[in-house]
């Protein structure tokens, strides 16, 4: 199809200006069958760049316009804005990556520019064939789903709450709080972590806007941006939520202790539980696991005393299903497993701990009421020692990446270790000191002022001498070895995905790095949205983070959501598959192969259907097909196939 097409080259200031031949290109440009015109602007994304776009579309009646830039990921909505502004289908622009692709990799400018030359044919004789598309409206249901109920959840679910909207917080756990209900205060501030926690925790247990689902966990979604159904699979508590008055008559009659996971197993607690004092909702749950009436023994003494009749040991599994049209991804972190780094001892010589146990031990809350004790025997520790970079920056037995909050939740912990034991010395080994955040360097100097002792280099073993716990430490500074007895040793363990986070992610075919890590759909310019349109994220489950950005993050997230559900509808992108129902022949390649179920074979007629509002244009489908009996619109084999040969 012959049209009048218009290329615009851009300088990229030097990105590209600075190794492509820029008014070289604009020349060999104009020579292109098909061209009419050719410019080059020096920030063709500006205010003037794109009114001298709309500009020229309308005084050269241009049916098909190239802008040779960077990256269509950065600015292929604004140009194609600027063309829909001046009257061009949006779906008649194309944008020829010369920076990314040719002049940020080619270092000889001839070779750029001849390189460059063949990016612009390319997207010419593609643009020659596109056909102008209308973007999709669909029905939005105004209803959040937020998995996960930590701090970023919690944040997430009350900014979209507050705006007015419902929203449907899930939590695996029999409370919500997540890790931070865990610590006992936060850096730089010293905040008690309760106390800014549990008004957030109370609030989103008794809006009336976010119905809470607790103890329960995502099992299926379905749908697609705007319209997604989830099924949601609550466990039993064999507690009756609304007739449990959460008195703790039961917690003191239960015979059965187990090791507690919130306090990191430093304690035990009762086969009926709550998780923590300010636990939202404030009810018991029985473990069932170790419970001796469900185990088929004879007990029921938690039924016995409940004034409120509120245990039910015949609860059973049930499955709620939802309709939202938005899904907040906060599935947060995990530790490390620091027991894999086995000369650091942790799992075999009692008083090496990991942080979030001595988070545990330092809480009011915790295993010794807020006093700083060891593990083993009860009694105070006068020294201890700090190891940071416990399997963080360490690509042979951990993580190669920084766990980004170690350095200042240990600099925390050594400073309140002596603010409860004055006599006490506090040793902490590091391989650097970060310090990023707002009053961060001030923190750590405060500790330091305040005698904690800094020694930098690596730590090499840790082991039992006796009832102590020997360090063998390099001190970089001074080039010597040491031998450091201490009576604990505390690990800052790296920081992790949490690994039923990942699970959930691949099934709902969310992209993860290649941690675990929530993938967000660009780094810069969309940090809380990901490649899956309608999923949003946020938290340490897309990577480490401090209280603060989470907190940040979250509203962000939230805000993102808000803006989709100000919209009457939403638009889905145009560039979708469809199929060629003369050439199919049903053989299901295609619903095999498509990652986002927007392809199915009718079993009554035996052909492929391809519901557009599922379809993210990926292209799969089409490679799959052995009989080319599907394609993307604008993407289509005879396009493709110019595009090579040019």
């Amino acid at each position: 199809m012959k049209r009048r097409i218009g290329v615009f080259v851009c300088h990229c200031g030097i990105n590209i200006a600075g190794v492509v031949k820029v008014p070289e290109l604009v020349e060999r440009a104009k020579n292109i069958p098909g061209v009419v015109t050719a410019l080059d602007y020096v920030y063709c994304c500006s205010d003037p760049g794109q009114r001298l776009i709309r500009e020229t579309i309308q005084k050269e009646r241009l049916e098909g316009i190239v802008v040779a830039c960077c990256s269509p990921n950065l600015h292929e909505a604004t140009f194609r804005k600027a063309a829909a502004e001046a009257g061009l289908n949006p779906y008649l622009c194309e944008i020829a990556n010369i920076r990314e692709q040719c002049s940020w990799v080619t270092s000889d400018r001839d070779a750029a520019t001849e390189k460059a030359e063949g990016i612009v044919r390319t997207m010419v004789a593609k643009v020659s064939h596109d056909q102008p598309l209308v973007r999709l409206g669909v029905p939005i249901v105004k209803r959040a789903l937020v998995v996960g109920a930590g701090i970023a959840g919690i944040q997430a679910a009350l900014d979209i709450a507050n705006a007015g909207y419902e929203v449907v917080l899930v939590e695996k756990e029999p409370s919500i709080g997540g890790h931070m209900a865990q610590l006992s205060e936060t850096f730089p501030t010293l905040d008690c972590s309760q106390c800014i926690l549990t008004p957030k925790t109370v609030e989103a247990g008794r809006h009336p806007k976010i119905r809470l689902l607790t103890y329960s966990e995502v099992a299926e979604v379905s749908g697609f941006v705007g319209n997604f159904r989830v099924k949601i699979r609550q466990k039993p508590r064999y507690v009756d939520l609304d007739a449990c008055t959460g008195c703790g008559i039961c917690l003191e009659k239960c015979p059965v202790r187990v090791e507690s996971v919130f306090d990191r197993n430093l304690t035990r607690r009762r086969a009926i539980y709550r998780l923590f004092p300010q636990a939202v909702p404030n009810k018991v749950v029985i473990d069932a696991q170790h419970c001796r009436q469900l185990q088929g023994k004879k007990c029921g003494v938690c039924a016995k005393v409940c004034p409120a009749q509120a245990i039910r040991y015949d609860d059973q599994e049930r499955i709620v299903e939802e309709e939202v049209g938005a899904i907040v991804l906060a599935t947060g972190y995990e530790l490390f497993d620091s027991r894999r780094l086995g000369a650091y001892g942790l799992g075999v010589v009692p008083d090496v701990i990991d942080s979030l146990a001595f988070e545990r031990i330092l809480s009011a809350s915790g295993p010794f009421a807020g006093e700083v004790r060891r593990p083993s025997d009860g009694r105070v520790p006068k020294r201890v020692v700090f190891v940071q970079c416990a399997g963080s920056r360490d690509s042979n037995q951990g993580v190669p990446y920084c766990s980004k909050i170690c350095c200042m939740y240990t600099a925390k912990h050594a400073l309140l270790y002596r603010h409860r034991v004055h006599d006490g010395e506090a040793v902490v080994c590091y391989i650097d000191v970060r310090t990023p955040g707002k009053g961060f360097e001030e923190f750590y100097r405060r500790a330091t002022d305040e005698g904690v002792q800094y020694l930098r280099g690596k730590v090499s073993k840790i082991f039992r001498r006796g009832d102590r716990v020997v360090v063998w430490a390099a001190d970089t500074l001074a080039g010597k070895k040491l031998e450091i007895e201490a009576d604990m040793v505390v690990l800052a363990s790296a920081v992790v995905p949490n690994p039923d986070g990942v699970a959930l992610a691949r099934r709902l075919k969310i992209p993860v790095d290649g941690w675990g890590f929530l993938s967000e759909a660009h780094p810069k310019l969309r940090p809380v949205e990901t490649l899956t349109a309608g999923f949003f994220l946020c938290g340490c489950g897309q990577g480490p983070k401090d209280i603060p950005e989470t907190v940040a993050q979250a509203s962000g997230a939230a805000a993102k959501v808000l803006a989709m559900f100000g919209q009457s509808e939403l638009y889905h992108e145009p560039v979708t598959a469809v199929v060629d129902e003369e050439i199919c022949v049903g053989c299901g390649n295609c619903e095999r192969t498509c990652a986002y179920e927007a392809v199915r074979v009718d079993p009554h007629r035996g052909k492929a259907v391809v519901q557009a509002v599922m379809c993210e244009g990926c292209g799969a489908c089409s490679v799959a097909c052995p009989a080319g009996a599907i394609n993307l619109k604008n993407f289509t084999k005879q396009s493709l196939t110019e595009m090579v040969d040019v």
